[in-house]
């Protein structure tokens, strides 16, 4: 993938208390002419919320709001709402997060899945819907929805630790048939364990989209798999090689070394971008043409 010249696109504003300290993960949707990034932030209380900001051209921040557009609001999400995760489904956006929770030293987190109407998405009135808990109790994360329904159910990628797995509703509120599709393979650079990254592409080949990978030494990298249009959980295509790995001082340091961390993506002139954390403390962005990135995975 090559690297914008300007990363970081996105970092902490020591002004802003709430965003002072990092600046990084986050869901990101085409609509409407302009990439829309909706980012996790914290400051010196270290409790993640989710600002906004908007570019028309991918790399060049147009706009950037003040003020998070989503905070903690309930028990389950009292220490932070982290990774978000954005796709535009019929006339709405849907967002699955980390909802964290601290039990003394010990952190506990779990997905969690709210949503927008997209007239209010528009007019920037952030009246988040009821916030969900998928899998309550469930020690699980980096979850993220199908932009359509398959054979008329909702599908979602989700990791519980070390896989990757997948599920299905047709409400949104009770998700069934939990099951693992993919798992780390031994001595790779995906050894440790995988998760979903960005939003899942339909193509003609089937649903293309990005996972992350972390290896016995804590590096993290971000690799592609391809999977059946009509059955996601058919692994057609796996990368061999990741398609990015920390190599730039912003993501070799940082609050966490050695991080390659995707949570968004948008596929726009046969171009993915690629929006991810660096070090768990920036934001960049990364482009690749769709024919290489296919080309790679299914060599």
């Amino acid at each position: 993938m090559e690297r914008f010249s300007g990363n970081p696109i996105l970092r902490p504003i020591p002004e802003h208390p709430w965003e002072s300290r990092g600046v990084f993960n986050a869901g990101v949707i085409y609509h409407k002419g302009a990439f829309h990034v909706f980012y996790r932030a914290f400051g010196n209380d270290d409790i993640s919320k989710i600002g906004y900001a908007k570019t028309t051209d991918g790399f060049h921040i147009d706009e950037r709001l003040p003020d998070p557009i989503f905070e903690p609001a309930n028990d389950a999400e009292v220490n932070g709402v982290e990774d978000p995760r954005i796709v535009k489904c019929e006339d709405q956006l849907l967002m699955t997060y980390t909802a964290v929770r601290e039990y003394g030293h010990r952190q506990v987190f779990q997905v969690a899945l709210t949503s927008l109407d997209l007239n209010d998405f528009e007019q920037h009135n952030w009246n988040w819907g009821a916030r969900r808990l998928p899998f309550p109790g469930i020690r699980n994360k980096d979850a993220t929805i199908f932009p359509k329904k398959i054979n008329d159910r909702y599908v979602m990628l989700h990791r519980i630790e070390p896989d990757l797995c997948i599920a299905y509703s047709t409400n949104l509120d009770n998700w069934c048939d939990i099951r693992c599709i993919m798992k780390p393979r031994p001595e790779n650079w995906d050894d440790l364990k995988i998760g979903a990254a960005g939003t899942p592409f339909e193509l003609n080949d089937g649903w293309l989209t990005l996972y992350h990978g972390v290896n016995m030494n804590n590096v993290y990298h971000l690799g592609v798999i391809m999977m059946d249009k009509n059955n996601p959980e058919h692994i057609l295509h796996r990368s061999k090689d990741p398609i990015l790995s920390p190599k730039a001082d912003y993501e070799r340091f940082g609050k966490v070394p050695n991080v390659v961390f995707s949570c968004g993506d948008a596929l726009v002139d046969d171009k993915l971008f690629v929006y991810y954390g660096g070090g768990d403390s920036s934001l960049n962005v990364a482009t690749i043409p769709i024919d290489e990135l296919l080309a790679a995975i299914i060599a």
